[in-house]
């Protein structure tokens, strides 16, 4: 009974026998059963320290004679007691329901909030452990086992702790750890008792403060993933969602005078990058500042440099957070950790962080698994590695510091080589005749076929691209212009990628530095693809042809005059100047044949066909189409089987095109059917939807109603995964047309 007084929660044994005047002996035969029927002037004395009401004092009076006071008074007041909880916790409401189900009514003994500084999880465990009351008459314990500090909390002292939180008289507790850790299971065993134990260190610290079954059950948190704790159930905390993050500041600045707009509050919580102490550091900032409102702050914290420092009110720094985790790791991973902060993209693997780490791929696993480990850095099944945007800026912060300048700018260097080595290298594999390009070097491993090379350029691309960039910016012209040449052929296999503009831009310029007309002209040839096809503005790309046919004319470079042609035709085409348009693809196929260049001589064949098509010409564009589709199946032809690959299934769709124009289209939707299929097995998404759309109005045609509409879905399908919004709506509202 003792316990449920506000007073008695604030005195210690000690302190209740001071202002008592009873002993402290006696107190402690009290609390340990061994006098259960004191005096009632002992009694009386006790109740006039607690401050109880008449009622109260009657009730204690009464259960002392009865001797039962010892059922009423559990443990000595005021040890290891909760902290309160937030009135404006939001959010994690799954998490919370989680916890409560398995902790109360489940059967889990032991629950696991694992998650990097900022996350809110002694926050949420409070609120937890509070929500669990009433599903723990015998009490509610929380321990700060002080995990961050450079002298965490030791497991005999905690337990020392606990045991006394409990009720075991000091000469009761055993000296060993082996010993008060089993007292302490036994003491658990039977009661309904939950104990927080927040910011654990180590396995080995809180391995013996965890309960061994039965009625007590414990809810720990820790920065580290703990991966060595049998037996437990784990909440791996991540950023909250926009919409809470919003909510949660939003609900810190209510009560403040000062009107703050929506959109600059939403603002203000993209910032914090979802992370509750961030979040609860602007809010206190605003709060205490009334004349700021939340466009001010998030004015000042849109520059990157100074955001980390606009984190801060009071003892609070959200900077002071990630330096706690920062300061546990060991000088390798310290510096593999900072120096990742020079990577341009947003996420990296093991061989990234070698480099940059100046490290083996050996030691930058066991970096990351630190990192990771400490929530400084999040990983994926795919095997790579990303910051959290906060994180990366005191990342950045660590290296400014720690890093002369000319050590960083060494660093950027090798990374930047490197990445434009293997973005080169993942190119060339693409390219018809150019063979087996691993021979590049020994840090070019892991690009060993063209699938592994596709999946590099696809997953690093936000890396090589800002590798392209710095290298442009300090005048490397002879590796950007390899790295953006080489990416020539691999654009056809992903030419709804939004970087091509940029990467054959940054190229040409290399090329004009260089004094390269002939390679310059390449590069204007690729910028002319890029304005035919991804961006359908065929003007530009008749600009971009005469400038390239004149710089490959100055360098006698055939076969770009060739491919200026074809771009042309292409424009002209779409611009509805089909006789032009066939004569430039036809002079096109002419030279590529002439120069032996298979591969290309069939791209302007297939274009050709498409010219005869639009002009109406649908029997002459099949036979092109036909003619085509000998040649690629035929293994004397000398195209290039990757090229080959690429061709057949556009080929194929085309001829299922010119057949439903001629009537056929029974035949037609077989033919189409069968090239979208190959169009997935080689990721080719553009023409794979556009040709879905033209199957699905050839099944509408034939009545074959169902069919029609899973196409006009799939395409939608297709278009929203390549960017293509309108066409994504437009074929949606098809599906879902009435018949």
């Amino acid at each position: 009974m003792l316990r449920r007084h506000r007073h008695a929660a604030r005195l210690t044994l000690e302190q209740l026998a001071e202002a008592s005047g009873v002993s402290a002996r006696t107190l402690s035969d009290m609390e340990r059963g061994r006098s259960k029927g004191p005096q009632h002037r002992t009694v009386t004395a006790l109740a006039g320290a607690l401050g109880l009401t008449d009622a109260d004092r009657k009730q204690l009076v009464e259960l002392a004679r009865e001797g039962r006071l010892r059922d009423h008074w559990d443990r000595p007041t005021g040890l290891c007691e909760l902290p309160r909880s937030v009135d404006d916790f939001t959010g994690r409401a799954a998490g919370l329901a989680w916890i409560s189900e398995l902790l109360g009514a489940g059967n889990a003994s032991v629950v696991l909030i694992t998650g990097s500084a900022g996350l809110g999880k002694t926050t949420l465990a409070v609120r937890a452990a509070h929500t669990l009351r009433p599903d723990f008459p015998k009490g509610v314990l929380f321990l700060d086992l002080f995990g961050m500090s450079p002298q965490p909390l030791a497991a005999d002292d905690a337990l020392g702790m606990l045991l006394r939180a409990l009720g075991t008289a000091e000469q009761q507790i055993p000296r060993d750890v082996a010993g008060r850790a089993s007292l302490y299971r036994s003491l658990l065993r039977d009661r309904h008792v939950l104990i927080v134990l927040d910011n654990a260190a180590s396995e080995e610290q809180v391995r013996p403060l965890l309960p061994g079954g039965g009625a007590g059950k414990a809810l720990v948190t820790s920065r580290r993933l703990l991966a060595g704790l049998e037996g437990v159930r784990r909440l791996g905390l991540g950023s909250l969602p926009l919409v809470e993050a919003t909510e949660l500041l939003t609900g810190i600045l209510k009560d403040r005078g000062a009107s703050d707009d929506g959109s600059a509050v939403s603002q203000l919580a993209q910032m914090c990058g979802g992370l509750p102490l961030a979040l609860r550091i602007a809010g206190n900032r605003l709060v205490s500042r009334p004349g700021w409102n939340a466009a001010d702050l998030a004015a000042r914290m849109t520059n990157e440099e100074r955001r980390l420092d606009q984190l801060s009110a009071g003892d609070l720094r959200i900077a002071t957070a990630f330096g706690l985790s920062y300061e546990q790791l060991a000088d390798a991973p310290r510096r593999v950790f900072r120096r990742l902060a020079l990577v341009p993209g947003h996420n990296f693997d093991a061989a990234l962080a070698a480099v940059v780490g100046g490290t083996s791929i050996e030691g930058a696993w066991d970096a990351l698994d630190e990192l990771v480990d400490l929530g400084l850095l999040q990983d994926s099944t795919s095997g790579r590695y990303r910051f959290h945007d906060l994180v990366r800026l005191f990342a950045r912060d660590r290296l400014q510091q720690e890093e002369p300048a000319a050590d960083r700018d060494a660093f950027t260097e090798t990374m930047t080589s490197w990445l434009l080595r293997m973005a080169t290298t993942a190119g060339r594999w693409f390219e018809p005749g150019y063979g087996d390009p691993g021979h590049a070097g020994p840090d070019t491993t892991g690009l060993s076929s063209p699938e592994e090379a596709d999946r590099w350029l696809r997953v690093n691309a936000d890396n090589w691209l800002g590798a392209l960039r710095h290298g442009a910016s300090i005048g490397r012209y002879a590796a950007v212009l390899d790295c953006a040449e080489s990416m020539d052929w691999f654009s056809d296999r992903w030419m709804h990628a939004p970087h091509w503009y940029e990467v054959f831009t940054l190229g040409a310029e290399a090329a004009a530095a260089l004094g390269d007309p002939a390679r310059q002209a390449v590069l204007l040839n690729m910028l002319a693809w890029v304005h035919l096809l991804p961006r359908d503005d065929p003007e530009t790309t008749l600009r971009y042809t005469a400038q390239a046919t004149e710089l490959a004319t100055r360098g006698g470079a055939t076969a770009q005059v060739a491919l200026a042609l074809h771009h042309a035709g292409g424009a002209l085409r779409r611009l509805g100047r089909l006789d032009e348009a066939i004569a430039s693809e036809t002079r096109a196929a002419e030279i590529h044949k002439k120069n032996g260049d298979i591969d290309r001589y069939c791209h302007s064949l297939g274009a050709l066909g498409t010219c005869l098509r639009d002009a109406g010409h649908h029997a002459r564009a099949l036979e092109q189409y036909l003619d085509l589709l000998a040649l690629l199946d035929d293994d004397r032809s000398g195209a290039t089987p990757s090229v080959a690959a690429v061709i057949r299934p556009i080929a194929l769709a085309r001829v299922g095109e010119c057949l439903g124009l001629l009537g056929d289209r029974a035949e037609a939707i077989t033919k189409l059917t069968e090239a979208i299929s190959l169009m997935e097995q080689v990721q080719l998404p553009v023409p794979q939807a556009r040709s879905l759309e033209t199957l699905a109005a050839m099944l509408a045609e034939e009545e074959r109603t169902g069919e029609s509409r899973h196409a006009y879905a799939r395409a939608a399908e297709v278009y929203q995964a390549v960017g293509d919004a309108e066409a994504s709506t437009r074929c949606h509202e098809l599906a879902n047309a009435a018949p």
